[in-house]
């Protein structure tokens, strides 16, 4: 991976990140996204950078203004000086039945979780073409896979991604390029936790109690995927070994969907 460069969207906390220091980890340059202030991700730069000796860089981006697509994906291709990878994760989501979801939630959902990774796509695929070498992840989900009530938006994203994925596959064949869609299970990240802090007050329950109620119905195996796994699942689509592997949505999810 070294000399390599890559774009996570999505990436200054949570899964992003954890994906995004996997790859440093293996020698690639690295632009994190977020919506937070730069000065919030300097020490974690400084630290990948001096842990990895790599290149790693930030860039703040509202990723509903596609505009600002445009701008995430010129500047983090003057910082790096191009884009091997690129990891459409960046996500929103909101809880309301499908007659009560409001309809600016709805179009917030489709230009972050979709169009935006549609245009990042476009936008890399003339370089990537033009050295013979790329890799595209779509980050997906159970829910891409199966509906769940009041999720209207997420079901219906992650479902679109797959999509997505499959005709950039079929697209690139023969390019050195790949696409494949990423689906984990229950990672535990910040935004899960909070989930499950909220679950212990509500219900008066302890915190592996908490845990055991929160992924009932989910992963058989009862346990949440490490986030640290699924960079490794990542890294390995990227190496030769994963050349072969394209327009697949890869699980990771304890067995959930074989139920």
């Amino acid at each position: 991976m070294k000399g390599k460069s890559a774009l996570v969207t999505g990436s200054s906390n949570g899964l992003g990140f954890a994906m995004a220091e996997g790859l440093a980890r293996s020698g690639c340059n690295v632009v994190f996204h977020g919506l937070e202030a730069a000065e919030s991700m300097s020490d974690s730069l400084a630290r990948i950078e001096q842990d990895y000796g790599v290149k790693a860089a930030y860039v703040e981006a509202d990723l509903t203004d596609p505009g600002a697509v445009s701008t995430l994906m010129n500047t983090a291709r003057e910082r790096m000086g191009g884009i091997d990878i690129l990891i459409n994760n960046a996500v929103v989501r909101h809880f309301a039945s499908i007659e009560d979801f409001p309809a600016d939630r709805w179009n917030q959902a489709l230009a972050v979780n979709l169009t935006a990774a549609f245009h990042a796509i476009q936008w890399v695929l003339p370089d990537m073409r033009a050295r013979g070498w790329g890799r595209i992840f779509n980050m997906t989900s159970v829910y891409g896979s199966r509906a769940t009530p009041n999720r209207v938006d997420y079901v219906t994203t992650k479902t679109a991604l797959l999509g997505l994925t499959r005709a950039v596959a079929v697209e690139t064949v023969h390019q050195g390029i790949t696409c494949n869609a990423i689906c984990p299970g229950t990672v535990k990240t910040p935004n899960i936790e909070r989930r499950i802090e909220k679950l212990m007050e509500e219900k008066g329950l302890g915190h592996s109690d908490a845990v055991r109620h929160f992924l009932t119905g989910k992963q058989p195996t009862g346990e949440f995927i490490s986030a640290s796994h699924v960079a490794d699942l990542v890294v390995f689509l990227c190496s030769d070994a994963g050349s072969q592997i394209t327009g697949a949505m890869m699980p990771m999810e304890g067995g959930w969907l074989a139920g």
